[in-house]
């Protein structure tokens, strides 16, 4: 409150503290003090009436100046104080009329001067005297006595809310701290105890602060300062991004972040700091691998740049009409979804690619994490999700490049989903490593891409199946092989089976069944444990108990009669 509002306000103290005879602006004061309670926030006030309240002159300066009831209160409150200030103080021993201290009146009431200072605002007259050689208030006794006939109920309120006795002191700080315990924050305490004792929250609050700075280590509410630690950080982090739980408990955002505020001691704007911050440091630490091109640096071609690629309404008709070939398995139907690029399509997809993942890595560059800003975040975000978006759509667009290297590659017995889901992640990764600037289509750089990787992984795959063979083939079913005819396959897979047969015959009927179940002997489809326990009225736990009993009786017959299959 160091500057009025208004200037002609600042004018009019300065006249008064200047020009106006001592006792006149001591008038004033009383004047502006009084003014001051009656302003209402919401309202306009002619400074020509508000200059008349205060010097009892119909000012003709400044005729159209409407002041804002906000800015005059603190116009006001500032014109009292300077003006008082410049009242030379009385002797109180000079004055004409007794007068009162302000310490005899607050003791008179049992009041505090913070309420004296409220009662000066509702009217209560004053004027600066001389006590000991000391500057302080005074109170014509005539003006109190008036004072407290005008406005009973006001100081019977003020004595009501009178200082505190010591053994009160006692009783709040005991009821204060049970109701700590119990996770109540310093507001909601002085609240409820205010309630209790018949008290002014603010009083409670004053007695409980009070305590904690005489007390810091036996502090009911230990001031919590300081900067987080990286720890503390990081649980408000993962208990912020949990806030979107509070809609299925019927909680809303704010009473989440709230709870979370008062879990760590801190304000709400703060644990959105924190996340802001933490945010912030993990895409500053999170590397942009982009392709570099000199139109990047180039200003005048950044809204070419973001534009949409050419022909984009032609490409999006295609993709609604896309109807796939009659003779595509079901399986590849989702390949004809979307339409292929032309170049000049993919040479702009890939370059709006680049230049946002570059005016990523300058935002990286450029960002505080401590000062990040929620405009900040929102622009990565948006960055981010325009990457993804040319990402996809290339990668979308070149599926069939990679089933159609995944058939040339495809051999006896291997699954093509297998071969596909190795060439698409040699396909995302030519999308980001892929240099437009040179001029070459995409599909030739990709298609060497997946060819390259599928001449690393299919070998390695072949000899990881060799080496880690599991299952039941290799115990009940004859191994061909292929540099064999057909009819010696079909006779060893016989002469297997028949010794397979002729073993089985070891066994008790049930432990027989439940064995060519598991193992789909009969030519049947391998059924699960609690499927032969369903057939058998057993827990699917005693089913595999069976089994392995059979199993172990098999080898044992087979060893006997030196039966190679086994």
């Amino acid at each position: 409150m160091s500057e009025f509002n208004t200037t002609a306000l600042r004018e009019l103290a300065e006249q008064q503290t200047r020009f106006t005879p001592p006792a006149r602006r001591q008038t004033q004061v009383a004047a502006a003090l009084k003014l001051l309670g009656e302003i209402e926030s919401g309202k306009q006030y002619p400074y020509q009436y508000v200059c008349f309240r205060l010097t009892d002159y119909r000012s003709e300066a400044y005729p159209d100046l409407l002041i804002v009831g906000e800015a005059l209160k603190h116009d006001l409150e500032l014109f009292a104080r300077r003006v008082e200030k410049s009242v030379p103080p009385l002797p109180i021993e000079q004055a004409i009329e007794p007068m009162l201290t302000l310490e005899e009146v607050s003791k008179r009431f049992n009041v505090s001067t913070k309420t004296i200072s409220r009662w000066r605002v509702k009217g209560l007259t004053s004027r600066r005297v001389k006590v000991n050689g000391r500057s302080q208030l005074g109170f014509p006794r005539i003006a109190v006595e008036k004072f407290v006939n005008e406005h009973p109920a006001l100081v019977a309120k003020g004595a009501k809310f009178s200082h505190l006795s010591e053994d009160e002191k006692d009783g709040i700080l005991q009821q204060a701290r049970e109701l700590r315990d119990v996770g109540m924050t310093l507001t909601e305490v002085s609240k409820k105890v205010a309630v209790k004792l018949g008290r002014s929250p603010e009083a409670i609050r004053y007695t409980i602060k009070n305590f904690d700075r005489v007390h810091p280590d036996d502090a009911l509410f230990p001031a919590v300062g300081g900067p987080l630690s990286a720890t503390a950080k990081e649980q408000i982090v993962i208990a912020m991004n949990a806030r979107e739980k509070a809609k299925l408990t019927g909680d809303t955002v704010e009473d989440t972040v709230t709870t979370i505020a008062k879990q760590f001691g801190r304000t709400r704007s703060s644990m959105y700091r924190v996340v802001n911050e933490v945010r912030a440091k993990v895409l500053v630490r999170t590397s942009v691998d982009y392709i570099h091109n000199a139109d990047f640096d180039n200003p005048e071609k950044e809204a070419e740049m973001l534009a949409d690629m050419p022909g984009k309404a032609e490409f999006e008709a295609k993709r609604v009409g896309k109807v796939a070939p009659k003779d595509v398995p079901p399986q590849m139907m989702h390949l004809y979804e979307w339409p292929l690029l032309s170049k000049d399509q993919e040479q702009h997809v890939f370059r709006k690619m680049n230049f946002l993942k570059h005016k990523l890595h300058k935002l990286q560059e450029s960002l505080d994490p401590t000062k990040a800003r929620v405009q900040d975040l929102v622009l990565v975000e948006n960055l981010k999700e325009g990457i993804k978006e040319c990402r996809d759509l290339l990668i979308s667009c070149n599926q069939r490049l990679v089933y159609a290297q995944a058939k040339m590659k495809l051999a006896s017995g291997e699954s093509i989903d297998d071969l596909v889901s190795d060439g698409n992640l040699s396909l995302m990764r030519a999308v980001e490593k892929f240099d437009y600037g040179r001029g070459f289509k995409f599909s030739t750089y990709a298609t060497w891409a997946i060819m390259k990787n599928f001449a690393r992984s299919i070998p390695d795959s072949k000899t990881h199946k060799q080496r880690y063979m599991t299952g039941h083939d290799e115990l009940f079913e004859a191994k061909a092989d292929v540099r064999t005819d057909e009819q010696e396959v079909l006779a060893t897979a016989d002469a297997a089976k028949s010794r397979v047969t002729k073993l089985l015959q070891h066994l008790d009927a049930r432990t027989r069944e439940v064995i060519r179940m598991r193992t789909g002997l009969d030519g049947s489809q391998e059924m699960t444990l609690e499927q032969i326990g369903q057939h058998f009225g057993i827990t699917k736990e005693r089913v595999r108990q069976i089994n392995v009993r059979g199993m172990k009786q098999l080898r044992e017959w087979a060893a006997k009669e030196n039966v190679e299959a086994l």
